[in-house]
């Protein structure tokens, strides 16, 4: 049932339908995805219970465990632990904006080459195209809830690195990453 309110667009339109002449053209078929794209769906309303993922998907991507909260065209989230010396090196998303909320432990991050650290409540901007890089350095897990938007190619990576196993090659996860628009930066060099 739609609430009175709502309704008057249906009116609206009931009313006033649109000629003929004025319909709009038929859709173009969507292209076919690529074996290992996801097919994207609007987001659906609803709860993902907490220690919970969609569908029951956890992933183990290099030690770090990640289970995802919500996934449509437009943004994707996760809930993420970092045990203790875990870390993602630093890397560029080259197309989409990240968040990441901090709910228990400490993470220390480089930002454009700064260093700094986020503790619970404190959120971390990480516009695109900015180099940054996370490390759990405490003696505790670090968990917290990470966002990007858009969602582009993001799940599908993450499917692509818990495949490759928690003692991946970084070259391949380099190679992989690169395939899915995220850009790894090279080792500073040791003096």
């Amino acid at each position: 049932m739609i609430p009175k309110f709502l309704n008057w667009r249906r009116k609206a339109n009931a009313t006033n339908p649109k000629p003929e002449s004025e319909s709009e053209p038929e859709p173009e078929p969507e292209p076919e995805p690529k074996p290992t794209e996801t097919i994207m769906k609007p987001m659906s309303a609803g709860i993902t219970k907490a220690g919970e993922g969609m569908e029951g998907i956890k992933w183990n991507i290099l030690g770090q465990i990640y289970v995802p909260k919500q996934h449509c065209e437009d943004s994707f989230s996760w809930h993420a632990t970092f045990p203790q010396g875990t870390f993602v090196p630093p890397h560029i998303h080259p197309t989409q904006d990240e968040f990441i909320y901090m709910l228990e432990g400490r993470l220390d991050l480089i930002l454009d080459g700064e260093k700094s650290h986020a503790e619970p409540g404190d959120t971390i901007r990480l516009p695109r195209g900015i180099p940054h890089g996370l490390f759990n350095h405490s003696e505790a897990h670090a968990k917290c809830v990470f966002w990007v938007a858009p969602a582009q190619r993001l799940y599908d990576l993450f499917w692509a690195l818990h495949n490759l196993g928690p003692e991946a090659d970084p070259a391949d996860v380099v190679a992989v990453s690169a395939q899915h628009e995220v850009d790894f930066l090279p080792p500073p060099d040791e003096a």
